[in-house]
């Protein structure tokens, strides 16, 4: 399929440097209308249970402040529901929380949390919420997210940026697959974790995937570059 993959921008660690001193710089809200002015396609926060970068004040002056889609990234617990339900986003994805990981280990194991995930899953799209699950490219896992009723399946590509030579082309092919399946169901892919500047142009010659949905790189590379560069250098690199 021509065209741009859409990016969509992960500040949550703009909250992190915020938080570090305990104060209100840097400011996450100007990160998503920097994201806006230039061109971003979509905004993604994650709300963890612990508070540990995004706060719940960050969540709704966003989606009241800024225009792009509000993304909201959570675990699928009665809390986070409330959450969503008032803020309103245009998607809400389901990722696996663990208190003791840095970052997300891997994708959700959607077979095991079948009737949290399909209720959840029920529940927003009540309000017109999008779900949508974080998998592993894993055929299985994406079958029971149809069934559970997704919309959208982001595959977790940590493995495949990980990876090098032989190794990395095997996890690029298992995305690969589990995106034609995917389109089979008639759910739309997007992907994310760990891409950057090196991983990104092999993955958007996915034909299926229609976002990338990318945080860490970002705001590291912007301590180089500026926020606004890294956007648009990554904007370049998403032209199939």
């Amino acid at each position: 399929m021509p065209g741009k993959v859409k990016l969509g921008v992960n500040i949550d660690h703009i909250a992190t440097l915020r938080n570090a001193r305990g104060e209100h710089h840097p400011s996450v809200l100007r990160a998503a209308q920097l994201v806006e002015e230039c061109d971003g396609d979509g905004i993604t926060v994650h709300l963890r249970e612990d508070r540990r970068h995004i706060k719940d004040k960050d969540v709704f002056e966003i989606k009241k402040r800024v225009k792009l889609p509000l993304n909201f990234e959570c675990a699928a617990t009665d809390e986070m529901l409330e959450v969503a339900l008032e803020v309103l986003p245009a998607s809400c994805c389901l990722v696996p929380e663990k208190r003791a990981e840095l970052t997300t280990e891997g994708g959700l194991n959607v077979i095991k949390n079948f009737k949290v995930l399909k209720e959840f899953s029920r529940e927003i799209l009540r309000k017109n919420i999008a779900p949508s699950f974080f998998i592993d490219a894993d055929i299985e896992q994406l079958n029971a997210s149809k069934e559970a009723g997704a919309k959208i399946v982001e595959f977790h590509t940590g493995s495949y940026c990980n990876k090098k030579g032989r190794e990395q082309k095997s996890e690029l092919e298992k995305i690969r697959r589990a995106c034609l399946e995917a389109e089979k169901l008639g759910i739309i892919c997007h992907a994310g974790h760990g891409l950057n500047y090196d991983t990104i142009p092999a993955i958007v010659k996915i034909p299926q995937i229609m976002e990338l949905n990318i945080g860490h790189f970002i705001v590291g590379e912007a301590v180089f570059e500026g926020l606004e560069n890294v956007i648009k250098k990554m904007k370049k690199l998403m032209v199939r």
